[in-house]
């Protein structure tokens, strides 16, 4: 909590008790200054590390969950996991100024950096992003636009293309050249 708050954040602990599974703790991280939530996707990724690093420094057993199948940290895991996780990749027109673009993929750190990058390359305005991961699969939600209006279906096809190309699954080492 403690390398959370010098990052300027503001956290609050609550206990959530769901069904029949028991109690969970969530987590409301905002940024203090504003009191708004992170959007920034420097700061979550910081933020992800950031909590990857306490665990491994305080729960060094954790290594092998927090690791995606590769040695990281103290205790390997004990089969290395195969990340084959299909990437979706939805466009849909969500008003009269902006569309929704959701993408679904294998986690990996710098991931949000990332698909910021790829969009905003394309000169695609990212007006709002949500980013949630489950396991190893990342799910990311973009509100997006070009020219504030809902992207074309042309443009359609190349975000989505692009945001393909660059999160393929990679079948070569660069080793083998």
């Amino acid at each position: 909590m403690n390398s959370l708050k010098n990052l300027g954040l503001h956290v609050v602990k609550a206990n959530v008790y769901m069904d029949s599974s028991g109690k969970h703790n969530k987590l409301a991280i905002t940024n203090r200054s504003t009191g708004r939530k992170i959007e920034d996707p420097e700061l979550l990724e910081t933020i992800r590390l950031t909590i990857i690093n306490n665990m491994l420094q305080y729960h060094p057993e954790s290594s092998s969950q927090l690791a995606m199948g590769a040695t990281f940290g103290v205790e390997p895991p004990e089969q290395k996991v195969d990340i084959d996780i299909a990437t979706r990749i939805n466009i849909y027109d969500d008003g009269p100024d902006r569309s929704l673009l959701v993408v679904e993929t294998a986690d990996r750190p710098g991931l949000l950096v990332d698909l910021v990058k790829i969009i905003t390359d394309i000169n695609i305005t990212v007006q709002s992003r949500e980013f949630d991961t489950e396991g190893l699969l990342a799910k990311a939600k973009f509100h997006v636009s070009y020219r504030n209006e809902p992207i074309m279906k042309a443009l359609q096809q190349v975000l989505s293309n692009s945001l393909l190309y660059f999160l393929r699954r990679p079948t070569t080492e660069d080793a083998s050249f």
